[in-house]
């Protein structure tokens, strides 16, 4: 985007870290349907920020070990400078978003995305991404059997 430019697009890459298999394997170990299990980032000046067990990185687009994202989301516009958004994630780096409170159900890649995007866009994530830990847990309840093979469920 050109510097004298006042707004910058915003996207969401979304990956689906199961690869398909968790809408194959979802009913049978959990009893629902889930059409994937998500990882996000932000794409924003031409870098893609994330964060993980390690605290928040970044990287080029779709320069993750993953790939490319499965799907693109346009999450707005925002005005605020690269160098304001930079002290922002830094802030957050320091607090919020270290490595070591990295939890995977409950403050994870997704929960750090939805932050990122209400700051810079004042809209938050699809929210079939945020619910999909509570949706896991909720489902952790008993074991399945079919008379011939079973399977004992993950209790939470």
């Amino acid at each position: 985007m050109d510097r004298h430019d006042s707004t910058f697009g915003v996207q969401l890459f979304i990956y689906d870290l199961s690869r398909g298999m968790a809408r194959q394997l979802s009913p049978i170990m959990l009893g629902k349907q889930l059409d994937g299990i998500w990882h996000t980032s932000i794409v924003i000046y031409g870098e893609e920020f994330f964060y993980g067990g390690a605290g928040i990185s970044s990287c080029p687009p779709g320069g993750t070990m993953l790939g490319p994202p499965d799907t693109v989301v346009e999450l707005g516009n925002t005005e605020v400078t690269e160098e304001i958004f930079m002290d922002y994630l830094s802030s957050l780096g320091e607090t919020t978003y270290s490595g070591d409170k990295y939890r995977l159900f409950e403050h994870n890649c997704n929960t750090f995305t939805n932050e990122v995007a209400q700051f810079l866009t004042g809209n938050k994530i699809p929210s079939y991404i945020t619910d999909l830990p509570s949706e896991v847990l909720s489902t952790c309840l008993d074991s399945y059997s079919d008379g011939t093979h079973s399977l004992q469920r993950i209790y939470c």
